[in-house]
Order: C-alpha cells, then sequence, then structure tokens
C-alpha cells in the first residue's frame, strides 16, 4: 500500500498507538514501510496491538503526562530506533462534563495529559532531531480547539492549547523541522461507538456537511501525507479533517 516511497525506512513514534486514531496510523506508516514504534500508557492494548501489527518495532509503555516516564520511553525508544525522523503525538483524553460540574481534579488530568503530554513528547524528540537538523513533528489538536463547544470546557482549553504549541515550535526551529496540528472533527472510533447511540450519531451526522462521521484511516491518511515529503512546504499549520463542520452554518440546501 505504499504511496509516499519517503517514508519507507522512516523511525516513527506514534503516542496512543494502541487504540482509534492512534492504531489506525500506525498501521498506515507500518504500510508505508516505516519502523514505528507506538508508545501507550495502556499495557494489555500494548500487547494486543503488538499481536494484531507483528510488523511494529516495538511497544513502549509510558504516561505522557508523567515526565519520568515519558524521558525513560525515549531512552528505550533510542535503543530500539536508534533516533527518530517523525512523532505523531496522538494521546489524550476526553469527558462530557457541565463547566460548573469540572473539578480541578478533572481539568488538571485533561490538561496533563493533552497538553503537557504534546510539550513533553515535543520537546525529547526535538532534542534528538535537532542532532541530525531534520524531522516531522504532528500534534493532535481537533476542531474543538478552533471553535467553542459546550461539555468541553477542559478538553477545548488543551486542542487550543496544542494548537498554538505546533505553530510556536514550526516558527521556532523552521526552516529544519515541519511542526503541523492535526484537527479532527467526528471521527467513528470505538469510543465514539461506545459513547453515542445510534439515534446520536445521526443527529450528530445531519449537522455535517458530509453527513457522516470520519473513518480513522482518514485522519491516519492525513498524517502520513503531512509526513511525507509532499508536505515538505506545509509547517506551522492548524490543519481540519471535518467534513466541512467548521467551514461556517450548514443549511442543507435544495437542489
Amino acid at each position: 500500500m505504499t504511496i509516499y516511497k519517503d517514508l519507507e525506512g522512516k523511525k516513527v513514534v506514534i503516542t496512543g498507538g494502541a487504540s482509534g486514531i492512534g492504531l489506525a496510523t500506525a498501521k498506515r506508516f507500518v504500510d508505508e514501510g516505516a519502523k514505528v514504534v507506538i508508545l501507550d500508557w495502556n499495557q494489555e492494548e500494548l500487547e494486543k496491538t503488538l499481536s494484531i501489527i507483528p510488523e511494529l518495532k516495538s511497544g513502549v509503555f509510558a504516561d505522557v503526562s508523567n515526565p519520568d516516564e515519558v524521558k525513560s520511553a525515549f531512552k528505550k525508544i533510542d535503543e530500539i530506533l536508534g533516533g527518530i525522523d517523525i512523532l505523531i503525538s496522538n494521546a489524550g483524553i476526553c469527558f462530557r462534563s457541565p463547566f460548573l460540574k469540572i473539578d480541578y481534579e478533572q481539568w488538571s488530568k485533561v490538561l496533563r495529559v493533552n497538553l503537557d503530554g504534546m510539550f513533553l513528547c515535543s520537546k525529547e524528540a526535538i532534542i534528538r532531531m535537532k542532532k541530525q537538523r531534520s524531522g516531522v513533528v504532528l500534534l493532535m489538536a481537533s476542531t474543538n480547539g478552533i471553535e467553542g463547544h459546550p461539555l468541553y470546557a477542559d478538553y477545548n482549553s488543551s486542542k487550543a492549547g496544542v494548537i498554538l504549541l505546533a505553530k510556536s515550535l514550526a516558527l521556532e526551529f523552521a526552516p529544519w523541522l515541519r511542526v503541523n496540528a492535526v484537527c479532527p472533527g467526528y471521527v467513528l472510533t470505538p469510543m465514539q461507538k461506545a459513547e453515542y447511540t445510534p439515534e446520536m450519531l445521526e443527529i450528530v451526522n445531519s449537522k455535517i456537511p458530509l453527513k457522516r462521521h470520519a473513518e480513522p484511516e482518514e485522519v491516519a491518511a492525513l498524517f502520513a501525507f503531512l509526513a511525507s515529503s509532499e508536505a515538505a512546504f506545509i509547517t506551522g499549520q492548524a490543519i481540519a479533517i471535518d467534513g466541512g463542520e467548521t467551514a461556517g452554518l450548514y443549511t442543507p440546501m435544495e437542489e
């Protein structure tokens, strides 16, 4: 399935790589011939993923919000890959809570994983990329970081921070490093299927111009493109993949 020849042999690290979009992305980069290590905080899912995708170089256990665990994980990655060309910082969490029901513990947890985790993993990756004066960092943001959504104040805030982190890093480390934020809208992951009833999914789909959720593989395809030389002039961007959700007010028109 190789599409981007220059991804073959690239050393790729994917956080949150044992499920959802991360898993689909790991599969895609393996198909592209890359050397892939996934990082995740769910040991059971890690082992399951390694059995599903035997072509993976390895899976490393770590909580991306823990500085010591991240440092240790990247030292293991050094031993496995001997460097890193591409970081896909995908790990994140989300809770659906009214603002006044969000306690500080939940707020802090969401920010630690979704934003601190991006900082910690990006820093470790860029330290290594700087030695070779090349690399690509792709951060998982969200359309929730572009516009407001009720019931997700903590998540929205974290993803807005991720977008500005990507833009800041892109400017600071140009021209040898490219950094972009990927901003999915609704994606039909196992988590989404578990949280939403078919009726709820139908209501959401009716408000999306393309009338459906994205598939995880479609987001993985965007990651592959942005990591490749085909995207060599794209950096510092927040790129939405949302079926037109953030294009403006959607009012179905009669043909």
